[in-house]
């Protein structure tokens, strides 16, 4: 066995979910099975509503399901959509593709805008084809917030108004599953009708819940359309929350978990953890930069807080270095999904997450870019290091006030 296979320390999981699950969570997740009729749970099951309600900045229903983000897309369709609906949708990366494609095998009808991959969805083009639709034939705008393959985000709120530019009745359905609770969000304030999401990324909870906030007009459109569901029905699931239970078993240890973790976002509060955020996406940005490295997003409006996806030079694979990086550091980069495979890394900087991860995670990119001979120049890590510090913001003041 060589050296470089044997590690100790803990790994650095730094891909953009999974992320890494906080001590309290894992502590709070311990603990024995209990009656899911009982009294104890269903003070539980009322708490993380009512806490998930705040994550979502929502007044109305947060329907929380045993299942992966993928299940709380199909939920989010079935309960609003009927076979042989119009929506328009964006390419905007890997997510938003599979999305289409589950769309597609529920046979709705899809419009989807193509898209480079390095840009979020344009509320300018979705209103120029919703003021087109004269007749009203798309029921439903489907976006993606932060395209967790590329490291995109739209601009939600933009498109809330183009939609109503357009005097558009479309429901506007937002996936979230990389962004809620990393990135601000507000699904009652924006218009959002269903924002779906999932535990895994800024909830820092292990995979295994799915989410649809929904708004009084998905819930209207839910009780007219024709999809069968059973499992994923709203209206069964709302009426079982309302005593703190569920319509089906629910996933009580992983409710134990949500439970601490809405806990520790409202201890350091969201707008907070969103500032935080901000930061690791400036300084990560900063450290590409004098790499000489390209980011993938395009539009500084649009940049992710919660990850840098990579762009990697002519030549040079994208997951050969990603394995020189967990060969000798023990740590996890995305990859580049679908067509960008090989092209790029996703550097994740999200979840339970602090200065020092950071510097740790870019110490070891910096490190292996050297290994891997991918070409590039020193310093990321110090200019890096500059943003969280405020060097780099008190050169630019001393540079202003000598100018």
């Amino acid at each position: 066995m060589s050296n470089a296979s044997v590690h100790t320390g803990r790994h650095f999981l730094q891909i953009p979910g999974p992320t890494n699950v906080p001590d309290r969570v894992l502590r709070a997740m311990d603990m024995p099975t209990i009656d899911h009729r009982g009294p104890e749970f269903a003070q539980l099951g009322l708490e993380v509503i009512e806490g998930s309600k705040k994550v979502f900045k929502t007044k109305n229903p947060v329907i929380i399901y045993p299942s992966s983000g993928t299940g709380a897309w199909e939920a989010a369709i079935v309960n609003t959509l009927s076979p042989g609906d119009k929506v328009l949708m964006v390419e905007t990366g890997h997510f938003a593709t599979l999305w289409r494609a589950m769309a597609d095998k529920l046979k709705l009808d899809v419009e989807f805008v193509p898209g480079d991959w390095r840009h979020g969805a344009s509320p300018e083009d979705i209103e120029a084809r919703l003021s087109k639709d004269k007749d009203h034939s798309f029921k439903a705008v489907m976006v993606v917030h932060n395209e967790t393959s590329t490291g995109v985000t739209s601009r939600i709120h933009e498109i809330r108004k183009a939609i109503d530019a357009a005097k558009h009745p479309a429901l506007l359905m937002v996936d979230t599953i990389s962004s809620l609770g990393s990135i601000d969000y507000e699904h009652d304030k924006w218009g959002v009708d269903v924002t779906v999401s999932c535990s895994q990324k800024g909830l820092m909870l292990p995979p295994g819940l799915g989410f649809n906030a929904v708004s009084d007009k998905a819930l209207e459109a839910s009780k007219k359309n024709s999809s069968l569901r059973s499992y994923w029905d709203w209206h069964e699931i709302i009426a079982a929350n309302r005593g703190g239970s569920w319509s089906y078993t629910p996933a009580t240890n992983m409710l134990y978990g949500l439970k601490e973790a809405i806990a520790m976002l409202m201890e350091e509060g969201l707008d907070n953890v969103f500032a935080r955020h901000k930061r690791y996406s400036a300084a990560t940005r900063a450290a590409v930069e004098t790499w000489g490295l390209e980011n993938l997003c395009l539009d500084p409006r649009e940049y992710s807080p919660i990850l840098t996806a990579v762009v990697m030079p002519e030549g040079h694979d994208a997951d050969q270095f990603r394995k020189v990086t967990l060969d000798n550091f023990d740590m996890s980069l995305g990859a580049g999904l679908s067509k960008i495979k090989g092209k790029v890394f996703r550097i994740g900087h999200l979840g339970h997450f602090n200065d020092l991860m950071l510097m740790g995670t870019l110490a070891g990119v910096e490190m292996a870019l050297d290994l891997a001979k991918v070409p590039h120049r020193a310093g990321g890590v110090m200019s890096a290091m500059s943003v969280l510090t405020g060097r780099d913001a008190k050169a630019s003041q001393a540079k202003t006030a000598v100018a």
